[in-house]
């Protein structure tokens, strides 16, 4: 284009994808004025008027308001400061959409009753310091009425969701699922009796008390190193897989030692023993969370919720490990 010419506005409307009606809009909005007018009062407008359409009609697009253009245009705001204010308006924009998608299949998952919407509408609305106390109020009922292993107690309040500052769909649809959850006497009784149950019978009191937990705890940094070695995809029958599994079975053989019982001895029997327990604990993790157990509901939300999976623990790696260094001279 010739920078001196002017031109009728039916070009620059062919110019800028404009309408004729669009641009004589902001000719008398006083977003884009002509250039000159014709004696017989037809508009024309130079290069520098049509550009600055062109810039408009992007603004537009993004949704922007003719005020905001006008200051553009007039050098009292820049871009940056228009395009910033707009990103925020669209994160909220996407925030309402997300919730409204969220609540919306749930409707079409559960056949929901008016109430149940209006509740769900509520749930995906609920700060963080109400998300915590609804949670803190299921543990507290849960674990009231019996005694409760303290230290278990602490583990269970820990695992806890967390929606992220901008939750995908899933996200909300697992919240809304989670907060129905935990808001069910029903569930909350029988999360109780499921509990009690693990705890105070057979093996439960001896596995949920301080001197097991501490050893649990004991044994996760070489369950880390295990975790870690497993992903690097180190072998079993390496140097480092044998340090792995010499930890791992030093951990194991002074769990159950006292003063007067020097604990489980080293053998190569023992390892191969546990190297079948390991792969029995690898169809142990792969089985999929019981459906009758609320409490593995729960975590499977909270999981959910958090968008974070926690890393599973290398049964079948380990167990090879350990079958290495069985055969090995020690």
């Amino acid at each position: 284009m010739d920078m001196n010419e002017l031109y009728a506005i039916g070009d620059v409307a062919r110019r800028t994808g404009l309408s004729v009606s669009a641009v004589r809009y902001y000719a008398e909005a006083g977003v884009v004025t002509p250039a000159a007018t014709t004696a017989a009062g037809h508009r024309l407008y130079d290069v520098s008027a049509i550009a600055r359409l062109e810039l408009v009609r992007t603004l537009r697009e993004l949704d922007a308001g003719l005020d905001e253009i006008k200051q553009v245009l007039a050098g009292e705001a820049t871009l940056r400061e228009l395009a910033t204010t707009h990103m925020a308006l669209l994160a909220q924009q996407e925030s309402r959409l997300r919730s409204r998608r969220a609540v919306l299949s749930a409707i079409l998952r559960q056949d929901s009753t008016a109430e149940q919407v209006t509740l769900m509408h509520k749930l995906v609305g609920m700060s963080d310091e109400e998300r915590d106390r609804l949670i803190d109020d299921f543990w507290t009922e849960v674990t009231t009425g019996w005694e409760a292993p303290e230290r278990m107690v602490e583990w269970w309040r820990a695992a806890r969701p967390e929606l992220p500052d901008h939750p995908s769909a899933a996200q909300l649809e697992a919240w809304i699922e989670l907060a129905e959850l935990v808001s069910d006497s029903e569930v909350r009784h029988a999360l109780r009796r499921e509990l009690r149950e693990v705890c105070t019978t057979g093996a439960g009191p001896m596995m949920s008390s301080s001197p097991m937990l501490d050893a649990f705890e004991e044994a996760t940094p070489i369950g880390q190193a295990a975790i870690d070695a497993a992903r690097e995809q180190v072998p079993p029958d390496s140097p480092r897989g044998r340090e792995i599994a010499d930890q791992w079975i030093g951990w194991l053989t002074g769990v159950f030692a006292t003063p007067d019982e020097p604990g489980i001895p080293d053998t190569p029997e023992f390892r191969l023993q546990t190297a079948d327990h390991m792969l029995a604990g690898a169809e142990w993790d792969s089985a999929p969370p019981n459906p009758e157990s609320p409490f593995d509901r729960y975590m499977e939300l909270v999981t959910a919720v958090n968008g974070t999976a926690q890393e599973q623990f290398p049964f079948v790696w380990l167990s090879e490990a350990l079958r290495a260094s069985a055969a090995e001279p020690r």
